[in-house]
Parts: structure tokens; sequence; C-alpha cells
């Protein structure tokens, strides 16, 4: 790479005693679904400088994706994945590898997985086929979002007490009300308030497993939930 560049990529001056990429070195970060949630958590670690980011989602950009999700009205047809790699790219100076598909098979996933899918089906699915019992993955990072309601769970997959407190949230598809990005209504501005969230378990993970921070050494709270009107925090442990 030229000095000319190396000029041009995100500098992370600002936060490197936060997180230091070169501390995280080349490790896997993967975003499934890059709709309202999915698109800001991606645009938010790489510019945190996350360099091997890879971008799962199988749909392209509608009109009226514009208003809550991180696209622009010259996006529309592309698929979302490519239009949101270009913005990354633009906004960092770092590329990101995009999946224009969405994962219906195995794969093999990196060691941070956030899962920003519409359906409690597609997660049981992803975790069945990609995660249960898989020895990449270090911590799985799940958004859910309504209109003034949010969730944030995180959790080991590798540990049994955390996936069973977390396959307990897996409601039913038929029986859920504007549950996670697949909301009918959703806000741009919640799904801001989601993405930041989401990225700061991701923060807390790496201070205490890559870092080993003596001042993390507690795991964060498994789930996060936020009501925004009224304005009420519930944070519960596994």
């Amino acid at each position: 790479m030229s000095t000319s560049t190396a000029r041009k990529r995100v500098n992370p001056i600002r936060h490197i005693l936060l997180f230091d990429p070169e501390r995280f070195d080349n490790s896997r970060v993967d975003v499934i679904g890059c709709g309202a949630v999915g698109s800001r958590i991606a645009m938010e670690m790489a510019k945190l400088g996350v360099r091997n980011l890879h971008l799962w989602d199988g749909d392209c950009v509608e009109s009226h994706n514009i208003a809550n999700q991180l696209f622009t009205l010259t996006d529309i047809g592309r698929p979302k994945v490519e239009a949101l790699a270009e913005a990354i790219l633009a906004a960092t100076g770092l590329e990101s590898t995009a999946h224009h598909q969405r994962i219906e098979s195995p794969v093999t996933l990196g060691s941070v997985v956030f899962l920003a899918v519409d359906t409690m089906a597609a997660r049981r699915a992803i975790f069945k086929d990609c995660l249960h019992l898989k020895f990449t993955t270090q911590v799985v990072i799940d958004v859910r979002m309504g209109v003034e309601e949010l969730r944030v769970y995180g959790f080991n997959p590798r540990s049994r007490a955390e996936v069973l407190a977390w396959e307990a949230t897996l409601t039913n598809d038929a029986q859920t009300v504007e549950s996670a990005c697949g909301a009918r209504t959703t806000v741009g501005a919640t799904a801001g308030i989601t993405a930041c969230i989401a990225v700061h378990r991701f923060l807390q993970y790496y201070r205490r497993d890559v870092v080993r921070d003596p001042a993390f050494l507690q795991p964060p709270h498994f789930e996060q939930v936020m009501m925004l009107r009224p304005l009420i925090t519930i944070t519960r442990g596994v």
C-alpha cells in the first residue's frame, strides 16, 4: 500500500485507547443483514478500523429503504451489500467483502457475528447451520428493533447456558408483532440507537477477551432492552 493510500484510511487516533485495530489484527467480523440496523453497524465497525468486514444480504435497495437505512437515492436497484461496501470505502478507505445472498446453508463465519436479520426463523437457521458447535465465532450480537423498543443480545455460541438463554427469547414469527429489523414500521433514529448499543457490546467483548482489560473481567449483560416511550432501560444476565 502506498503512503498516499494509507493516509486515506480511517485514522483511529480518537478512539485508539478504547479500540486499537492493530491489536484486533485481521480478525473477521460478519454483519448478517444490511438493513436499518445492520447497515449502520457495518459503517460504525469500519470507522473503528475493522479491516476484515463481511457483509451479507440478498436484497437490493428499494425506494422505501432510504428513509431508515444507510443508503441514498442513487443506490436504488443496487444490491445492498455492494452499495454499503462502496459507502464504507468512501468513508473509511477500507474494503469490505460483499455477499449478495441470504445465508441458507452452512458457511464459515468470523470471530464476531452480528445478527440483524428479519425473522426469528432466520436466526434459528443461521445459528443451527453456522454457529452451533463451531469454534471460529467467539461472540454473537443479535439486534432486534421495533418503532420505540430495541433489544440487543450478546452471547458466546459455545456456552450452553448462554445459548439456552438466547434461544428462550426466540418467539414464533407468527406471534411476533413489530420485532427485529423487519418490522413494517421502523425509524432511522431508533435504528441508530440500536446499532450504537450493538457496537458498544462489541467494544466490551474486545476489552474483555482481546485486550484482557482488568476493568472488564465481568461479562456484560446478556440482554439489553430499551423502551423509548417512556424511556426505560432494562439489563439482564444469564
